[in-house]
């Protein structure tokens, strides 16, 4: 059986992580279109060209090496306490329900303590589901860790790549991501077809289980048997016992407001959870957090009067259109940090106020930089220039300072490396809110710090308000008394 060879002092796990490498390049696939109108279809295909016998001697050898390793029986991964009590829980209710949500708060290590549940329940095959960014550090952590199951690690968009049966547990990281209501998301329908088809032990993961509404727990759980929401056909009569449902009007229309989930929402799911929390684990972390003000340049002051006024503001080329009080938001939102949409789709960079501040009183320091907008990326490059990255390996490996979209950042990485995090701009997300502020976060560090960059007069402090507002949503789920 040909193998990738042995490269002279390389360790089994050294090849086996040099293989893995390998394979996920070679495997990456690319959905093209197929035919033409309604007979049009999308197929997967691999993205580069590579002899079917290259690619499976690759596939060989990162089997061949896991075994090895496997064989010796080695690990790297020393579990706390209070990750091996949990450990033990999490295994004993399972064997019981078979659904476990783990929730525990964000630099907890919950990922890793899911991996160490598999582990006490014996079984053979895991699937687990992730963010894409979050996979090359749970799969180190699978390697470290040097169980006896075989993992299958891979992004929640890349679900159809997969077997759909066959997995005896599967995990689902940042399980709030399928919280959407009334209506189920996608994923969340995604998820509960892949339950059906696998008789599998489920382990739901997340530091944010229900950051705007307790109602988000329900369609992140109907797919699960036995769930203790089963009896309810679907989210509406489930409201009838857990939701103050209250009205809403919007453009003079009357609307039912199901947001208002009661705690006996939390109640019902106390016997399928484990919370634990960062002062529970020892993290004495004190995060604070600084709102920096910038004046608006005439420009940006210019273009906002005239959009409010006029909800219109047409230039040489291009059209600014906020036609819809969404719209209006929209675009002051992207305005006030000094970018924009145009009608047509294109964007520009208006102003650099934000990111020539950032660059003045932060400089001199290696720094996380959230932005919400593309173009406001592109603000901080122009800015930075060369002294700027985007990758967190990158990062980790320099002094320089990483640039990361909030939706994209907020989950499944650490920026322990940072001295402090700055945000350019602020998502409307409570999600966002919570989870990214606390990427910094580590049992070592006593002191983190947070700073907001606001413009004077802009949209950025309502939006912080309303995230801040929904503060309880989340700490409830880390209270000892409910």
């Amino acid at each position: 059986m040909e193998i990738v060879e042995r490269i002279a002092g390389y360790t089994d796990a050294m090849m086996y992580n040099r293989c893995c490498v390998y394979a996920r390049i070679m495997n990456t696939t690319i959905e093209k279109k197929v035919g033409r109108g309604k007979a049009a279809e999308v197929e997967s295909k691999l993205k580069y060209k590579t002899e079917q016998a290259q690619l499976d001697k690759i596939n060989r050898s990162v089997k061949y090496y896991l075994e090895q390793m496997r064989k010796e029986g080695k690990t790297e991964i020393e579990f706390r306490d209070y990750q091996k009590n949990i450990i033990s829980e999490g295994a004993r209710k399972l064997k019981l329900t078979r659904f476990l949500y783990l929730a525990m708060e964000v630099r907890t290590g919950k990922t890793l303590t899911s991996l160490g549940i598999c582990s006490e329940l014996g079984v053979k095959n895991v699937l687990f589901l992730t963010k894409k960014k979050a996979i090359s550090s749970i799969e180190g952590d699978y390697t470290k860790l040097n169980p006896s199951y075989n993992m299958t690690t891979i992004n929640y968009e890349s679900m159809h790549k997969i077997p759909q049966k066959g997995w005896d547990v599967i995990v689902c990281d940042e399980a709030h991501g399928m919280g959407a209501f009334p209506k189920p998301s996608k994923r969340a329908k995604d998820i509960k077809k892949l339950f059906s088809l696998n008789k599998a032990y489920v382990i739901l993961l997340s530091g944010t289980p229900t950051p705007e509404s307790y109602c988000q727990m329900y369609h992140q759980v109907y797919g699960i048997k036995g769930n203790p929401f089963h009896m309810y056909k679907n989210f509406y009569r489930f409201c009838d016992d857990y939701v103050d449902i209250k009205s809403k009007f919007i453009n003079s229309m009357a609307m039912n407001d199901y947001s208002g989930g009661k705690e006996s929402i939390l109640a019902a799911m106390k016997p399928f959870t484990i919370n634990y929390s960062q002062k529970e684990a020892g993290f004495k972390v004190d995060t604070r957090e600084h709102i920096l003000y910038v004046e608006p340049s005439k420009t940006i002051a210019n273009i906002t009067k005239r959009l409010k006024k006029d909800l219109v503001v047409e230039g040489k080329e291009e059209v600014i259109l906020a036609d819809t009080p969404v719209k209006l938001m929209m675009k002051l939102h992207q305005l006030y940090s000094g970018t924009v949409k145009f009608e047509s789709g294109n964007s520009a960079i208006l102003d650099k106020t934000k990111a020539e501040y950032i660059h003045d009183n932060f400089g001199d320091k290696k720094i996380g930089i959230f932005y919400k907008f593309t173009a406001e990326l592109e603000a901080l490059k122009e800015v930075y220039g060369d002294k700027l990255c985007t990758t967190l390996e990158e990062f980790n490996g320099s002094d320089k300072t990483i640039a990361l979209q909030v939706v994209a950042g907020r989950e499944g990485i650490s920026l322990r490396e940072a001295d402090a995090l700055v945000y350019y701009n602020i998502d409307f997300s409570a999600t966002s809110y919570w989870q990214s502020r606390d990427r910094m976060t580590t049992k070592e560090r006593l002191e983190s710090d947070v700073y907001w960059i606001f413009t004077k007069g802009g949209i950025e402090d309502d939006i912080y308000k309303a995230v801040s507002k929904k503060k309880n949503f989340t700490v409830n789920h880390f209270k000892k008394t409910l």
